[in-house]
């Protein structure tokens, strides 16, 4: 509590000390009429004398008290206009955010988007290339077995040649076709040089 503030309420307990008896006795009946007006003159002057170290309170810390709560609400509405700017410039700067929001979000999606069709592209690239290779390898793989299935079949073909032609031989060879046949061997050897 600030000076001014105690002595107001001082006078006021002063004042509504001195006044209450006064109002008192001026609501009693008294059974003495020559006191009456005596007493009503005493209550005027109790008041009077508490009305005027009011006044004279009200009047030398009055005009400070007063300033000083002007003061102070001015300095609290300068403070809430303020708080008040502050507040619109945050809701402009959120208004405009909020505003760019729709299309930050339509900049990221286009972006997905296009890192999507990327990414797919390569993917489809990469599955092409790995699709080839296994085509390649595939080829290779058959190519090696059709090689492998061929000399078998050529040696195969070779064995049945020679079973064959062992089995004609046998048939067909005397031992007179076998001594012509070892005559006419021993007779081209000294033709032949190594």
């Amino acid at each position: 509590m600030t000076r001014a503030t105690r002595f107001c309420a001082a006078a006021l307990l002063l004042l509504a000390a001195f006044a209450g008896p006064a109002w008192a006795a001026g609501a009693k009946e008294t059974e003495n009429p020559s006191e009456q007006p005596m007493n009503r003159t005493f209550t005027w002057l109790n008041f009077a004398l508490v009305a005027g170290a009011g006044a004279v309170a009200i009047g030398k810390y009055g005009p400070a008290y007063f300033r000083g709560r002007a003061g102070a609400i001015a300095s609290a509405m300068a403070q809430a206009a303020s708080a008040k700017a502050e507040a619109g410039r945050r809701l402009a700067e959120a208004e405009a955010k909020l505003e760019r929001l729709e299309e930050e979000v339509a900049a990221l999606r286009e972006t997905a988007q296009r890192h999507a069709a990327d990414e797919g592209e390569r993917i489809r690239k990469l599955t092409r290339e790995e699709v080839e290779k296994v085509a390649r390898a595939a080829q290779t793989e058959i190519e090696s077995a059709e090689r492998a299935a061929r000399m078998e079949l050529k040696a195969e073909a070779a064995r049945l040649a020679v079973a064959r032609a062992e089995a004609l031989l046998s048939r067909e060879m005397t031992a007179k076709t076998q001594e012509e046949a070892f005559q006419a061997f021993v007779a081209g050897l000294p033709g032949r040089a190594n």
